[in-house]
């Protein structure tokens, strides 16, 4: 699963100056979402678009259905796996 592969590069690139910055530096390219799953798949972590997309989906649908119908609307930002993983990795 991508959560697993996005934990798993979060760990590598904390203890790795270059490989944190190679994925800081994709963020600003014309394509930052494609040249970073592209970079993460050429290291070995299987990181694709759409299972990145998907999963920031699938954890805001989550906590809305655990709250019993008291969130009715979704949190701006918990949907997006992809920025909730750059800001962790630029505070580390």
């Amino acid at each position: 699963m991508v959560e697993f592969e996005l934990e798993r590069l979060l760990k590598d690139a904390k203890n790795d100056k270059n490989l944190k910055a190679e994925l800081i530096k994709t963020k600003n390219s014309e394509n930052p979402v494609e040249d970073f799953c592209v970079y993460c798949q050429s290291k070995g972590y299987n990181i694709t678009i759409g299972e990145l997309l998907a999963s920031g989906q699938n954890s805001n649908d989550a906590k809305l259905r655990s709250v019993n119908g008291g969130g009715v609307n979704g949190i701006d930002g918990w949907d997006d796996a992809y920025e909730q993983f750059f800001l962790t990795l630029e505070w580390t």
